[in-house]
């Protein structure tokens, strides 16, 4: 097995949290499923989502000064599957969820009882994903629980490819 094979099979052994990323930009909305994502920094507040160059989500988010970060919970496989088996492309995905303008206009999930929106920072080409640094600026946290991880979104047939 060579480097970039056992790199990836570690790595597919890692259960994290998945989340689903939303933005608004030029009056378009979109939101994708998104594995890679983690706090940064605590004193300031940072955190860093990837999103695929390939996704629809990609393309909004690159003109939007704001993402919203949803934890997904772990009942919530149908939006989960919505988020991460449907392309912005040729889906309205927000019309198939409950969701409302969030702060700085930003769509907010439902479902989802934990969130967060964060002012992008800065915009980082990371390889196929790029990495957008964002400084929240606004959360709820409305309910402690299991959230939907990635060994369970490897079964949602994505709606591009990585």
């Amino acid at each position: 097995m060579g480097l970039v094979e056992t790199f990836n099979a570690l790595m597919g052994e890692l259960d994290y949290p998945m989340y689903i990323v939303t933005a608004a930009a030029g009056g378009e909305r979109s939101g994708c499923l998104v594995g890679f994502a983690t706090q940064t920094s605590i004193d300031p507040p940072r955190f860093l989502v990837c999103i695929s160059v390939k996704n629809h989500t990609f393309r909004v988010a690159r003109s939007a000064d704001a993402l919203g970060v949803h934890l997904v919970p772990a009942d919530a496989e149908g939006l989960a599957e919505l988020f991460g088996g449907q392309t912005g492309d040729e889906v309205d995905k927000f019309a198939r969820a409950s969701w409302h303008d969030g702060p700085e206009g930003v769509p907010i999930l439902e479902r989802c009882a934990n969130w967060f929106v964060g002012r992008v920072l800065e915009r980082i080409d990371t390889g196929d994903h790029h990495s957008f640094l964002l400084d929240p600026v606004a959360a709820e946290h409305g309910t402690a629980g299991d959230e939907f991880t990635f060994h369970r979104a490897k079964r949602i047939e994505p709606g591009h490819e990585a």
